[in-house]
């Protein structure tokens, strides 16, 4: 007889095909946090530097350390190329006073 969804143990949930699986990063045996894909997140994993193995599903996966590099990059990006609000002024110089 199957036990309901709730009443199951954690460790039977977890389905035969879904694996634990290692970090992306040459040379890092720790166990990935995160699937990424490789289309959005390839321009920052170059720019921190890190190698990254290839892999047919063109998926990253990267461990706690390694994704707190990457996401720092990332949002560094996109903070530069972050519009800005309608409300602010451009013409105001840093003392709030007008620039004529």
């Amino acid at each position: 007889m199957k036990l309901p969804k709730e009443l199951r143990e954690k460790s039977e949930l977890i389905g035969a095909g879904s694996k634990q699986r290692k970090c992306s990063v040459n040379g890092c045996n720790e166990i990935a946090i995160r699937s990424l894909s490789e289309n959005k997140w390839k321009k920052f994993t170059d720019k921190t530097g890190l190698k990254i193995k290839e892999n047919k599903q063109h998926r990253i996966f990267l461990c706690k350390a390694h994704y707190k590099q990457v996401n720092k990059v990332r949002k560094h990006e996109e903070k530069l190329y972050m519009k800005k609000g309608f409300l602010d002024d451009s013409r105001l110089s840093k003392k709030g006073k007008y620039l004529d």
